[in-house]
């Protein structure tokens, strides 16, 4: 597909909310989609069952940049940065449509927002600074999942254990 004929496609219902400058950065991300053969692009959202629409590809690619453990509040940012605007509602309803695709993980540790990362179909846990909140990844140390069992019997299978160990960073040790 030319850059012309993406272009063509879309345009004519942003224009409506959007000035030519404005366009210009919409227009190069929907081509670079609409073209791009990596895994983090429309094809990945079309194999999931998901529309591609710019708002999703923005949020995808920014949780990708990002990398690590992302909120909401930075990936909306980031996201209207690259957009010129989106809301936070729509962000969120990003969040939980890649999330359900499993396109992306979500973890919310005690007392914190939701974060999300692009770390999806594996077995690891997180540790959380006490301090400052940064969150890591641990390998799980029994290598599948549930990880742990139940004390007692359950009267479903269970196949997963979410673990999240707490402590302290190097930097908030000063180390």
């Amino acid at each position: 597909m030319t850059k012309t004929r993406v272009i063509r496609k879309h345009s004519r219902i942003l224009k409506a909310t959007r000035s030519e400058s404005e366009l210009a950065p919409i227009h190069e991300l929907l081509y670079n989609a609409s073209v791009s053969r990596s895994p983090a692009t429309s094809e990945r959202l079309r194999e999931r069952g998901l529309n591609v629409t710019a708002p999703r590809l923005a949020v995808l690619a920014v949780v990708e940049e990002l990398g690590g453990h992302v909120d909401a509040g930075a990936i909306a940012a980031a996201a209207r940065d690259r957009l010129g605007s989106v809301s936070t509602p729509a962000v969120y309803d990003i969040l939980n449509a890649l999330t359900d695709a499993g396109l992306l993980r979500r973890i919310q540790p005690a007392g914190s927002p939701a974060r999300y990362e692009t770390r999806v179909g594996d077995n690891h846990h997180h540790l959380v600074c006490r301090t400052c909140g940064a969150v890591e990844d641990v390998e799980c140390v029994v290598g599948s999942a549930p990880c742990l069992h139940a004390s007692v019997h359950t009267a479903f299978p269970i196949d997963e254990a979410e673990i999240t160990f707490w402590g302290q960073c190097e930097r908030c040790r000063g180390i």
